[in-house]
């Protein structure tokens, strides 16, 4: 008896849900997504095996590079709002809503307080460009503290006063930097009673034999 050959017809597979899938999920990452800004004062920070991570809220940085130039932003425009509020009324400077709004997007600076103006004026590129801040004055004067000083101490009550929590301080300092310059720093926070901080490093690959 003759065998019945059946007819094979070729497998199609509809990809249509899947490229729907595919699209969504891109269109959701784009949209989610936080383009990272381009940093004020680019460093190269020293090598590290430690993978302790620094938190993303109730953050201060306190930049150090460029032959001790000194840069500090603060984690969360509301904070860096209230911070500069608080050096306003202490300096007796005042800003317009605008210039507030638009210093609440800067996630860091480094300027003396009487150039803090013209920086808010400028487009995110341009006030970014090397060399055209020249750190924020760490050096007090006789029984005047400095305006690092200052900025530290308006951000931890900024971060109290908004979000009910300290500031943690975290420092950046390029690996070639010399150390008195990293000692300033550290001896404006323990000033504050701030002996707990974070030193921002990088992971240091695997060593090879």
């Amino acid at each position: 008896m003759p065998k019945i050959k059946v007819k094979r017809a070729s497998t199609t597979i509809d990809m249509t849900a899947m490229c729907d899938v595919s699209f969504l999920l891109l269109t959701f990452f784009i949209l989610t997504a936080t383009a990272r800004q381009p940093e004020p004062l680019p460093v190269d920070t020293p090598a590290s095996t430690v993978q302790i991570k620094v938190p993303d809220t109730n953050l201060g940085t306190i930049t150090v590079g460029g032959d001790g130039k000194v840069f500090f932003g603060v984690t969360g425009p509301n904070v860096r709002m209230r911070m500069l509020e608080r050096m306003s009324e202490k300096y007796s400077v005042g800003f317009s809503q605008q210039e507030k709004e638009r210093f609440s997007l800067m996630e860091g600076f480094g300027v003396p307080f009487g150039n803090l103006k013209q920086i808010i004026a400028m487009d995110n590129a341009e006030r970014n460009k090397t060399g055209l801040q020249p750190g924020i004055p760490a050096d007090s004067v006789g029984n005047t503290p400095s305006e690092l000083n200052e900025w530290i101490l308006a951000a931890r009550y900024a971060t109290k006063e908004i979000n009910n929590a300290e500031m943690r301080v975290a420092i950046k300092g390029d690996a070639k930097e010399q150390y008195p310059a990293i000692k300033k720093v550290i001896d404006i926070l323990q000033g504050q009673k701030v002996n707990k901080f974070s030193l921002v490093t990088n992971l240091k690959g695997e060593e090879k034999n």
